[in-house]
């Protein structure tokens, strides 16, 4: 009788999976349409005759002699070198994950285990700094990139991402170790641990689905980001984001917005990728990160 209690009426099993479904469907279809998109033409995956056109490739088929061609990767990637910006955004991505981590355990681990009045209000100034447009913090390293000639170059822009996110992996990580018990530091070391030791050896074991959420969202902060590095960079140095930018900005020139498009593709399958892979980690980093104790 119980079991016939708790089981659920057809009927909302059917309309919850209809609802999942088609929320699938619309959430997937933007970037379904555009990577399909990636292998036509302007003229038909921007077709104002027939929309049609965008499936069926007239005009592509016409021009390469098939339905599909790779044109806007070669164009993007060979011709207008977009694999030096993928190559840039590796390089800041890895450093901003690195040291935005390394600063953020450790400032987030001594905040927990602190016991001073202060530690709040340390993380109320951060919250207020993290809350702050990126365009108004960027404004003012200008003066002083330009004065100290070190503008437009990778490493200075790694240490503005790192600034603008540091707040945020300190607020993340410090409720992460709010989570984890003082007796696990404090056994370690009775055990004869030193303090960096135990939280080498007991917390950041226990951690590690935490970093990893923290990590994600820092990689994602520097991957996407368009602001800091569209202002920071000069064209030679541009990231993906700045980069896809110009292809847009040259829509008058034919097949350049396909660039853009194949350009798009490139960058969010890795992302697809990422999110798979570390799937069960950010989901266990996010509950233990909601719940204190």
């Amino acid at each position: 009788m119980s079991s016939l209690a708790k089981r659920k009426p057809p009927s909302l099993v059917m309309l919850s999976t209809v609802f999942v479904l088609f929320w699938l469907v619309v959430a997937a279809f933007p970037f379904l349409w555009t990577m399909w998109g990636s292998f036509k033409v302007e003229g038909d995956f921007f077709s104002r005759a027939d929309w049609m056109n965008a499936i069926t490739g007239p005009v592509t088929q016409r021009q390469h002699g098939s339905a599909f061609t790779l044109a806007g990767y070669e164009g993007a990637w060979i011709q207008q070198e977009f694999w030096r910006s993928v190559v840039n955004t590796a390089i800041v991505t890895l450093f901003v994950v690195i040291i935005s981590l390394t600063l953020g355990t450790l400032g987030g681990y001594a905040l927990a285990r602190s016991g001073f009045k202060y530690t709040f209000w340390l993380l109320m100034a951060a919250l207020v700094f993290r809350a702050m447009p990126h365009v108004t913090l960027v404004s003012g390293y200008l003066l002083p990139f330009f004065q100290l000639n070190i503008w437009g170059f990778l490493p200075t822009t790694i240490i503005v991402l790192v600034a603008i996110n540091q707040p945020f992996t300190l607020w993340m990580l410090h409720s992460f170790f709010l989570s984890i018990p003082k007796d696990l530091d404090e056994a370690a070391m009775v055990d004869g641990c030193t303090r960096f030791q135990a939280f080498r050896l007991a917390i950041i074991p226990v951690m590690w689905p935490g970093v990893i959420t923290t990590g994600l969202f820092s990689f994602l902060l520097a991957y996407n980001d368009f602001t800091v590095t569209s202002m920071l960079l000069t064209q030679e140095n541009a990231t993906m984001i700045p980069k896809i930018n110009s292809f847009l900005g040259s829509t008058q020139e034919e097949g350049k917005v396909m660039y853009a498009v194949a350009a798009v593709v490139s960058a969010i399958v890795p992302l697809f990728a990422l999110i798979l892979f570390f799937q069960r980690q950010i989901v266990s980093g996010l509950t233990a990160g909601a719940v204190k104790g």
